[in-house]
């Protein structure tokens, strides 16, 4: 008998399937990845947001801007403007994408301003974005800031 040589179909669909659960795997871990990458943005431009609020404190006489869009039109606090979604790519003043940055004029006084941001991976100091000018934290899938004097 003659003994040939080469792969039979059963063995190479065992490959094929092997293959195809790696990618899968690498896959959803590419995904994650993402949108953890995305979310340490979200908090990152957070921070940003909070610390134009606090210099703008600092340098008004102990008085947070009376509406957030002052804080946005002023170039000294945030030269880019108001930070963009990484997902979305756009600002928002009401919540109407899942992810975006939401503020309100609501959310601003003299006294005290909220900035919040829909976190994809749920893990943030929020549990909703909050209605009126004060952040309440829990935990949620929001992140907020809000005034710190």
């Amino acid at each position: 008998m003659k003994n040939k040589r080469g792969f039979t179909l059963i063995e190479l669909l065992i490959v094929i399937a092997i293959i195809g659960i790696l990618v899968s795997v690498s896959v959803a871990s590419y995904s994650s990845a993402q949108k953890k990458g995305r979310d340490a943005r979200r908090l990152a431009d957070m921070k940003a947001v909070q610390n134009a609020f606090e210099q703008y404190y600092a340098d008004n006489n102990g008085s947070y801007p009376a509406t957030c869009n002052l804080i946005t039109a002023t170039a000294t606090y945030l030269p880019a403007g108001f930070p963009t979604d990484p997902r979305n790519n756009t600002t928002e003043t009401v919540l109407t994408k899942k992810f975006v940055y939401s503020f309100t004029d609501t959310h601003c006084s003299a006294t005290s301003y909220c900035f919040c941001a829909h976190l994809e991976s749920g893990t943030g100091n929020a549990s909703a974005d909050p209605g009126s000018d004060t952040c309440a934290y829990t935990s949620g899938s929001y992140y907020c800031v809000g005034n710190l004097q």
